[in-house]
């Protein structure tokens, strides 16, 4: 599944046109390597978000084309949130 189309239906962001600009902009990585929007997501596969001042690693568990909002959560785990500091 693509990355965009993941985080649009997992709801870790809300709109797959702004799941594509975050990817885009170099803020997701999948496994330790920059993601685009078209990379494809794998369950296992441990992402890096990064929300403002806060990074999320959350790890795939299951992929569905889509998702009742009641079901989204249990297609990832967040492994740890942490703030970014400068």
């Amino acid at each position: 599944m693509r990355l965009d189309k993941f985080l649009k239906v997992s709801r870790l962001i809300k709109r797959r046109t702004m799941a594509k600009e975050v990817a885009d902009q170099g803020r997701v990585q999948i496994n330790g390597q920059p993601a685009k929007a078209g990379s494809i997501v794998k369950v296992g596969d441990e992402m890096i978000i990064q929300f403002g001042q806060k990074n999320v690693v959350a790890r795939v568990d299951r992929l569905e084309e889509s998702a009742r909002k009641e079901d989204a959560a249990s297609l990832y785990t967040i492994i740890k949130e942490e703030r970014i500091t400068e």
